[in-house]
């Protein structure tokens, strides 16, 4: 049985000191010893069997579904993707299949809304009826998605970008969007008013892109090797899912929100050994948006990240901004960050309209060649969407980070800002060398700021006083 790291993590709640993070770092060996594994019988049903067709032309949605229900009715197994070119709408994935890709198999994903049956998922951060994501499973128990072939989401600034109301993704005014005041915005409102998702249903002419692969209450899951590019919208979102390993997965899509894995509700998820280039966040953890985060009351838990390599984003490992169940238990280690087009190496979001208790961030070891802005950003202020004020005031606290060598910091090496009422609250740095950078850091309303051996601009920096 998993073992929590919240049970194993006493000193998590605690102030961050070395020893604490000593403490919450020796931990991790046997955390990721105790999560449950994924396993199929050896059985091969093969798409070409059921009459899938590698032209890049052909509509293999059938095809698919077929095999995986045969699949499923003889007790799971493997859903082959033999080499070639398939043209599909979306996946539904059932419980003990994995679907693999062999080396040179590539997924050519339906670009036409029609394809896209509506199910129960998510859109920034709430739950709606909403077109299917184009690999979904719901409910399901020991699925995966594995193989070194491509998962082609085939968005680009003629369809599906083009929704997000952006001339830089080819909208221009008189084309219809998810900024129309009938679609994103009435979904929040909806969420405010606390209407059943049940009656939440958009769809057709509301212009709410789905997500690309979306495992909806699920255990036990694997994500391996795959390569996925062009993505319609959120890249890999585990949503109330648990016992979750992405490994060895490259993302190449810089279209918008194109985040690259975004566990929502989800606890105990390692993501490792992967390489993200994207036009949003790298990895941003997410637990709902405002009311709808208050709703659910699932915080986002037990995140580790190792060995992975971040290129272009807006940050490199994000918590935030749909944050409102809170996140705790963060360890990032061993990664390389490096692109003058990713803003952060470690950003946490929100504000007073989503609220959350953030709290519990490890960091140690990381390789920063460039990043935009800075080094750390942790605020209580984002804005997106015009003012996001409320009555939900965050929490923000014990953030350690250690080990990190840094070229090139941009403009801060850390930039904070809280409330007065509540104060980020103790941040460390040890053994942290950033070579260049404007400034140090950027400071309001932050309390117990630590520097233990760390080198700013080749200058010793001293702990600030409270």
């Amino acid at each position: 049985m998993f073992l929590s790291i919240s049970v194993l993590l006493g000193a998590c709640g605690k102030q961050v000191s070395g020893t604490n993070a000593e403490i919450a770092w020796s931990k991790i060996e046997m955390v990721v010893k105790s999560m449950p594994q994924t396993s199929f019988l050896d059985k091969i049903y093969n798409i070409n069997d059921f009459g899938a067709v590698a032209d890049g032309l052909t509509s293999n949605t059938a095809a698919f579904e077929k095999a995986i229900k045969a699949c499923a009715a003889n007790g799971g197994g493997v859903v082959l993707v033999p080499n070639g070119k398939y043209f599909t709408g979306p996946i539904h994935l059932e419980s003990n299949i994995n679907l693999h890709l062999e080396d040179n198999a590539e997924i050519l994903f339906s670009t036409n809304p029609k394809d896209y049956p509506l199910v129960h998922t998510s859109f920034e951060g709430t739950e709606l009826i909403n077109y299917s994501p184009l690999i979904y499973a719901k409910n399901k128990t020991n699925i995966a998605i594995t193989g070194k072939g491509t998962l082609n989401g085939q968005a680009n600034s003629t369809n599906w970008w083009i929704w997000a109301g952006s001339k830089s993704y080819g909208w221009q005014s008189g084309i219809p969007s998810q900024n129309d005041p009938n679609n994103r915005e009435v979904l929040v409102d909806m969420a405010e008013r606390d209407v059943p998702v049940s009656e939440r249903v958009f769809g057709e002419g509301r212009y709410l892109r789905p997500n690309f692969v979306e495992f909806f209450d699920c255990n036990t899951a694997l994500i391996k090797d795959v390569k996925i590019i062009n993505a319609p919208f959120w890249i890999l979102h585990p949503i109330k899912t648990n016992n979750i390993i992405v490994d060895g997965v490259t993302v190449t899509s810089h279209g918008p929100n194109n985040d690259g894995c975004d566990p929502e509700y989800s606890q105990n998820v390692i993501i490792k050994n992967c390489t993200f280039n994207t036009g949003d966040d790298c990895i941003a953890i997410k637990s709902g948006r405002d009311a709808d985060g208050r709703r659910v009351a699932i915080p986002s838990k037990n995140i580790i990240v190792q060995n992975c390599k971040m290129i272009d984003g807006h940050g490199g490992v994000v918590m935030g901004s749909e944050i409102s169940a809170g996140v705790n238990n963060v360890f990032v280690e061993n990664c390389i960050m490096d692109s003058p087009n990713l803003e952060r190496a470690i950003r946490i979001k929100t504000n007073s309209k989503r609220g959350g208790i953030i709290e519990g961030i490890y960091v140690r070891n990381l390789q920063i060649g460039t990043v935009k802005e800075c080094v750390l950003k942790a605020t209580m202020t984002y804005n997106v969407y015009g003012s996001q004020t409320g009555n939900f005031i965050p929490t923000i606290r014990n953030i350690n980070l250690e080990n990190i060598k840094v070229n090139d910091g941009g403009e801060y090496g850390i930039l904070a800002d809280g409330y007065k009422e509540s104060p980020v609250e103790n941040i460390t740095f040890k053994n942290v060398v950033i070579k260049k950078v404007d400034s140090m850091y950027s400071l309001k309303n932050v309390k117990n700021v630590h520097f233990v051996d760390t080198y700013i601009n080749d200058k010793k920096v001293e702990s600030i006083k409270d």
